[in-house]
């Protein structure tokens, strides 16, 4: 049985409920004042089970939070996918939502890319220029043997000091599969190609692993295929 908890959480918990205990052995009473913060910090790392949907060929949010307003802007410099400007959709976590990470789509593991930088309230746009942040670029394959590249990052807040990714480069991976945590409030972006429509609306609230993002298989794949690559398929010249 998996543990209610995510596993980056119990040193935490564990530093929380020996200081709780140390507070019941010296001042008595008042050792109550840390039974709620303890409860807190579990809280704070609950990772509970979610159910994704099957089948099709479609995204997922890869965070709980709110839909931020979306962005037409190129993917991050360091994944090596190019200047072309993709579909930017981000979702803000804060403190109280959880903070366990979810694939967005089955595919490989091409590239990831960390850069340290500044950290900016991560509600804002530019948080996913300057913040830091984990960068993933994973290539799906669709049932029509289509492959479309998009990117997932992971970005630091104002509080939130600490990422953490599990992916590795060549790595199969499975929409709606744990790959990481950011602590204490944080963003998430989802870069797709343009013509791919969103299925979310700015400012409504997302479920990791469990809301759709988009529909990659609905898209107007000739403009991602233009997006990503610069032809068509109908192009006599490639």
């Amino acid at each position: 049985m998996r543990s209610p908890v995510h596993r980056e959480g119990w040193p935490a918990i564990g530093i929380f409920v020996g200081l709780n205990a140390l507070l019941f052995l010296f001042a008595g009473p008042f050792g109550w004042i840390g039974v709620p913060l303890t409860a807190g910090c579990i809280w704070f790392f609950r990772d509970p089970e979610r159910v994704t949907p099957a089948g099709g060929w479609r995204v997922v949010s890869p965070a709980d939070g709110r839909v931020l307003p979306f962005a037409v802007t190129p993917p991050p410099a360091e994944l090596g996918m190019g200047d072309t400007p993709l579909t930017r959709i981000s979702i803000f976590m804060n403190v109280f939502n959880v903070h366990v990470n979810r694939v967005p789509c089955e595919g490989t593991v091409i590239a990831l890319a960390y850069r340290p930088g500044k950290f900016f309230n991560a509600s804002f746009d530019k948080a996913s220029e300057h913040n830091e942040r984990m960068a993933a670029h994973i290539r799906s394959t669709g049932p029509d043997g289509r492959e479309i590249d998009l990117a997932v990052v992971q970005i630091a807040g104002l509080v939130a000091r600490r990422i953490k990714s599990d992916l590795t480069e060549g790595q199969q991976v499975t929409r709606g599969d744990r790959y990481g945590i950011i602590r204490f409030g944080s963003r998430l972006d989802v870069y797709l190609p343009q013509g791919i429509a969103p299925l979310v609306a700015e400012g409504q609230h997302v479920k990791a692993g469990e809301t759709l993002l988009a529909d990659l298989a609905a898209a107007d794949l000739a403009a991602a295929d233009l997006a990503t690559n610069g032809t068509t398929a109908e192009d006599p010249t490639t």
